[in-house]
């Protein structure tokens, strides 16, 4: 049966691993061809040879300008854009006045994610989604990782923007906020097995099921907010954190 997603294109960055590889699996699994960047290959390899002739793989790096430029020329080549998620997004544990930081986490997820669609704006179809991912702490805190909220919220304010002033060209654009969800970016946080032992048990104590998010499950909250069944959305931040901010 066809579906929002059979034939149409859809890129993806931070692709090869946690929710970018969910997000890929998932519009591979419904008939999308999906044009996914990351800086490795990772998860992505088993797609590659499951999903040939649907999934372009190509390696690059958000904050490099050379690479965003590759990244357009071959989504020039597929065909137009339907459906881009700026994925790509790095934490670091940090003094919150910590400006480097700030520099080096903002460089990623806000003008990373910003530049990604700036350097597509024009291969997005007509009608197009965009998604851009943001984080469950912009509603809460959690001490070291100012920089990285602050990043994502600065990004919040900038979709909202946006999203007026795209709609005019039929591309709808909004954010999806992952809570904690069960990905590689908490190994990177730089905590030892003890002390990330003990950060996840205290989240999960907050969580209505009492377990982090799949990744799976982030996927499938941006897959709706890219399909026709969200058209009616625009500039909206939904939060996806097994209900951690109601606590």
């Amino acid at each position: 049966m066809k579906n929002d997603f059979q034939d149409r294109l859809a890129v993806v960055t931070g692709a090869s691993s946690g929710i970018g590889l969910a997000l890929c699996t998932a519009l591979l699994q419904r008939g999308a061809r999906v044009l996914a960047m990351s800086r490795a290959l990772g998860g992505l390899e088993p797609l590659l040879q499951t999903y040939a002739e649907q999934l372009v793989w190509l390696a690059g790096d958000v904050t490099v300008p050379a690479d965003l430029q590759a990244l357009r020329a071959r989504a020039a080549q597929l065909g137009q854009v339907d459906y881009l998620v700026p994925n790509a997004g790095i934490a670091e544990l940090a003094d919150g006045l910590d400006m480097a930081a700030f520099d080096r986490q903002w460089a990623v997820n806000g003008a990373g994610a910003l530049n990604t669609l700036g350097v597509l704006r024009h291969e997005l179809a007509k009608s197009s989604s965009v998604v851009f991912i943001g984080t469950f702490l912009m509603r809460s805190t959690y001490p070291g990782l100012a920089a990285y909220i602050a990043s994502k919220a600065a990004l919040a304010a900038q979709v909202r923007t946006l999203a007026v002033e795209f709609a005019p060209l039929g591309v709808r654009i909004n954010m999806v906020s992952p809570g904690p969800t069960a990905t590689a970016i908490w190994g990177a946080l730089g905590l030892s097995d003890e002390q990330l032992e003990g950060v996840a048990d205290g989240i999960a104590q907050r969580l209505l099921p009492g377990h982090f998010l799949e990744s799976a499950a982030v996927a499938n909250v941006i897959l709706f907010q890219l399909s026709q069944g969200a058209r009616g959305v625009y500039g909206q931040d939904w939060v996806v954190d097994n209900g951690f901010t109601l606590s």
